[in-house]
């Protein structure tokens, strides 16, 4: 059984900050580039986590790193076009996120701010989303 799952930008900031690799943001990255599930994004979600990891005043993450993470993100998932669904969605910048999980059946959000989206199945946190595996 195949499992897929949008991960919002801050699984991965998380992940890449953590200083071990026993986090759980840290397993969940793990877990995607070694192909345990099927990461499910749109092109706006790819510009964001672009946008997001580049910062330079914030972040420390190396461009050809960040670059060579989100290309394997497209390479190994599936484009999905945002549903324009967003109903419960409390932060603006959030939308896509959950536009693009409810868009394929049986899809993930895999999230570390539960709080910015409706009380939904289908939206985890990166420990939830661990007991998949």
């Amino acid at each position: 059984m195949k499992i897929f799952a949008v991960i919002d930008t801050n699984v991965i900031v998380s992940a890449l900050l953590a200083k071990t690799t026993d986090t759980p943001p840290a397993q969940v990255l793990m877990h995607l580039l070694n192909g345990d599930f099927v990461p499910v994004f749109s092109d706006d979600i790819l510009i964001e986590y672009l946008q997001v990891l580049k910062r330079k005043h914030k972040y420390v993450f190396e461009d050809a790193y960040v670059e060579e993470l989100v290309w394997a993100i497209k390479q190994r998932g599936i484009e999905m076009t945002p549903t324009g669904i967003h109903e419960g969605v409390k932060d603006e910048k959030d939308y896509v996120f959950y536009e693009v999980a409810i868009a394929k059946e049986d899809t993930y959000l895999v999230t570390g701010n539960l709080k910015h989206f409706p009380q939904n199945p289908i939206v985890v946190s990166p420990k939830e989303f661990l007991k998949l595996f």
